[in-house]
């Protein structure tokens, strides 16, 4: 009993208190079939010394990024951290266990989501932002959701150049609502606009696209959001936050609601996690905003002070009228990104997409001149991250560069069957001309 602090007395407590005699006949509501009838195949117990050298054992199996070279993108990034950013971050003044629920009482934390907010509204081009949701794929959702509160329709039409398991979180989120997901076809690394004014209708509530596409590409967001608004609907557009150092900002093209990864934003790989979601809209719509939005205000000796100016959740007003279950936001990943803004600035992030940019398209250059490699996709613009087609095996090319420490990039045959030959590539600032052309030379060897 070293490990837990229910004895047997206690469970027999539990269990006459709620009048059943046994833990059996508790569980006898499931099904035997369902339940394990033996002991668990546990190994003996282990000392603590013997207990930390296997751990070690099998961390050391894992092999960061920082070992190797890394070009995998779909979503999660290699970006640079100013050391700064883990610096002021890991201050014990913001380091908590979780979100503050006497929020006002956190004016530290309350004014560095508020400069977070103004950072993401800036980037964005937008009215307003929420202080951050989990990450992009509940914040996508969550937009989906607005828009149908907004606009009371059923339809909403999503680009198939959305990120495939951002789709799968969408049709999830809406299994059991009356909203319809439509899907705008591909026709050549980008959505279909033809196809998109052939699918919009009356009953459309919103158009779902991605800028950055998940191939890389650059959407026409101009002509996708006003096609959306001719039709009476919201355009929902899906950004990386470093593309929008150099790229026209989703405001600008017309986007009523944007959201973004912002893993980039000076947080880590993490093995996939947590990461950071970014929500911001116009004024118009702030009242169906998500999550928590904080304001700045003045307290009753005239000082600057800040709140929670809107909480549309359903802890803070009646079930009914929420217009979110969302319970809480990233709050010390939405401090790494305002301190990763703060640092880096407007030149800054201009700077890093230029070189994401430039490294991009020399890399693609590169491997375009290899013989049985090419551009899947040649006639399209694209930022920090394009998909490849290769003559060769695709997981045994990707296997080889693996084996001389190149991460060379991920497999589209995992969500596209007709591009079971393709990969797709992200070149961020970090990598050198070097490391890119020691990735040429491991596929050329594969």
């Amino acid at each position: 009993m070293r490990y837990t602090q229910l004895t047997d007395n206690d469970v027999a407590k539990m269990l006459e208190t709620i009048g059943t005699e046994s833990i059996d006949e508790l569980l006898s509501p499931i099904d035997a079939s369902d339940r394990l009838a033996r002991s668990l195949d546990l190994p003996p117990a282990l000392s603590e010394l013997e207990l930390l050298a296997e751990l070690d054992r099998l961390s050391a199996r894992n092999r960061s990024c920082d070992g190797q070279i890394c070009f995998l993108g779909g979503g999660a990034y290699d970006h640079f951290i100013p050391t700064v950013v883990d610096e002021l971050a890991g201050q014990s003044e913001f380091v908590t266990a979780y979100t503050p629920y006497q929020a006002e009482a956190s004016q530290g934390a309350l004014q560095a989501f508020y400069e977070f907010q103004t950072l993401i509204c800036q980037l964005t081009g937008m009215d307003v932002s929420n202080a951050s949701l989990y990450e992009l794929a509940s914040a996508a959702a969550e937009a989906v959701l607005m828009a149908r509160a907004i606009t009371r329709k059923r339809r909403v039409l999503v680009a198939e150049t959305v990120q495939p398991d951002c789709r799968v979180v969408l049709e999830t989120y809406v299994r059991e609502l009356p909203i319809e997901l439509v899907a705008v076809p591909t026709r050549d690394g980008q959505m279909d606009l033809d196809a998109l004014d052939r699918l919009l209708d009356d009953d459309t509530a919103a158009v779902v696209t991605q800028t950055p596409n998940f191939f890389g590409g650059v959407e026409r967001i101009d002509l996708s959001t006003t096609a959306a608004h001719n039709a009476g609907a919201l355009a929902i557009v899906m950004v990386d936050p470093i593309a929008c150092g150099l790229l026209k900002s989703p405001g600008a093209l017309g986007a009523d609601i944007v959201v973004g990864e912002g893993q980039a934003l000076g947080c880590p790989l993490s093995l996939g996690g947590p990461y950071l979601g970014l929500l911001a809209c116009r004024e118009a719509h702030m009242r169906k905003i998500p999550g928590r939005v904080v304001g700045a205000t003045h307290d009753a000796a005239g000082r600057r002070a800040y709140c929670l100016t809107l909480q549309t959740r359903e802890q803070h007003i009646r079930r009914e009228r929420a217009t979110s279950n969302v319970c809480t936001n990233q709050g010390l990943l939405a401090l790494r990104a305002g301190v990763y803004l703060s640092v880096v600035g407007k030149h800054g992030i201009e700077r890093i997409a230029r070189l994401c940019l430039d490294k991009a398209h020399y890399a693609a250059e590169r491997i375009a001149s290899l013989d049985g490699f090419e551009l899947a996709f040649p006639d399209v613009s694209f930022f920090k991250e394009f998909a490849v087609r290769t003559t060769r095996d695709v997981p045994a090319v990707l296997a080889a560069c693996r084996r001389r420490g190149i991460l060379a990039g991920v497999p589209l045959g995992r969500w596209y069957d007709e591009l079971a030959d393709c990969f797709l590539v992200a070149v961020t600032e970090k990598r050198s001309r070097a490391e890119i052309d020691a990735l040429v030379e491991a596929l050329d060897d594969a």
